[in-house]
């Protein structure tokens, strides 16, 4: 036997223990994760209507795991920025991200993207299904959804409403309208719902499409008007606002779903480990009833039933986008 043939089944023979050495050293490196703080990047802003939850899930993490969950804003770009500092993260775990309208829909709507979200993403888990609410301004001389529709109807190209952005639930919900309802009312796109918000109250725009949470103080004031809102039931919150399937627009609304995910590659041992504690997170009492008063309810799943409802929602934001002709403008 020659010198080289031992070499060579002495190597096989080891193999095995060093393979199991190596599965072993990887399994107890996910079981003890993590080991350091974990950061979180929202790709919006501080202080808009996405960050409150980004927050209170971050916080409640950072119980369950045992280690600081820190939330890093990277606003910029229609959210790309943020969403491409996450995918070049090193895929160890250790970064965790937002997912939600503005995910779903860029690819749609920008060419030449720097990440592809089914490749350079694995899903961890959905967090919340959201509602969105049709507010307008006390001017517009419309207390329902029929008056409304009939209003917009006779004037067309005449109501403005105001979004927090191309691409986003609150733009792409009033897309949504136009084709169903056969009105033409004109987008504004703003920066963040705080703009919008501002506007909308001075009558600069006539409508919007919001989350609850961004309006309901101002409702409830008279300052603002909901005409309906997205969703299966009335939302506690707003018991007087009618849903649009009751104001006699069936099948009307886009539910936004938000959840997370981590660079591709991220070990499966790690992803399940935070989603079993995201989970947890999600069925506190203390997780429903803040979730109410943002206009949301939890929204659990496995991380395999999380990717498929991100390639659902890919689809359906494709669809709404191709069918109006929306092109993203920086």
């Amino acid at each position: 036997m020659s010198a080289y043939a031992r070499i060579y089944i002495a190597i096989a023979r080891l193999l095995p223990p060093l393979m199991l050495t190596c599965a072993g050293a990887a399994l107890a490196q996910s079981v003890n994760f993590p080991t350091r703080p974990v950061r979180y990047i929202i790709p919006f802003p501080p202080g808009g209507s996405t960050d409150p939850m980004g927050r209170f899930i971050a916080t409640k993490l950072s119980e369950r795991l045992g280690q600081t969950v820190v939330v890093d804003n990277r606003p910029g770009g229609n959210t790309v920025i943020g969403t491409e500092v996450l995918a070049r993260s090193q895929p160890d775990g250790y970064t965790i991200g937002w997912a939600g309208a503005s995910m779903f829909s860029t690819p749609s709507l920008i060419a030449n993207l720097p990440y592809d979200v089914l490749k350079d993403f694995a899903a961890i888990a959905t967090i919340s299904t959201g509602r969105s609410v049709l507010v307008v301004h006390p001017t517009v001389p419309a207390n329902t959804l029929q008056e409304f529709t009939a209003l917009i109807k006779s004037k067309p190209g005449e109501f403005n409403y105001g979004s927090s952005g191309v691409g986003t639930n609150t733009h792409l919900s009033g897309e949504l309208f136009n084709q169903m309802a056969g009105t033409k009312m004109i987008h504004i796109p703003y920066k963040g719902s705080g703009p919008v918000t501002t506007d909308l109250l001075a009558g600069r725009v006539q409508l919007s499409f919001q989350v609850p949470i961004t309006v309901i103080s101002f409702v409830s004031a008279g300052r603002l008007r909901a005409l309906a809102m997205s969703g299966e039931g009335r939302l506690p919150a707003m018991p007087t606002v009618p849903t649009f399937t009751e104001a006699g627009m069936k099948g009307f609304g886009l539910t936004s779903v938000t959840g997370l995910v981590t660079p591709a590659k991220v070990p499966r041992a790690i992803i399940n480990k935070i989603n079993t504690e995201v989970n947890a997170v999600l069925a506190l009492p203390a997780t429903t009833e803040f979730m109410a008063k943002q206009g949301a309810e939890p929204f659990t799943s496995t991380p395999e039933q999380a990717a498929a409802v991100i390639r659902e929602e890919l689809a359906r934001y494709a669809k709404i986008i191709k069918t109006g002709g929306i092109v993203y403008k920086p």
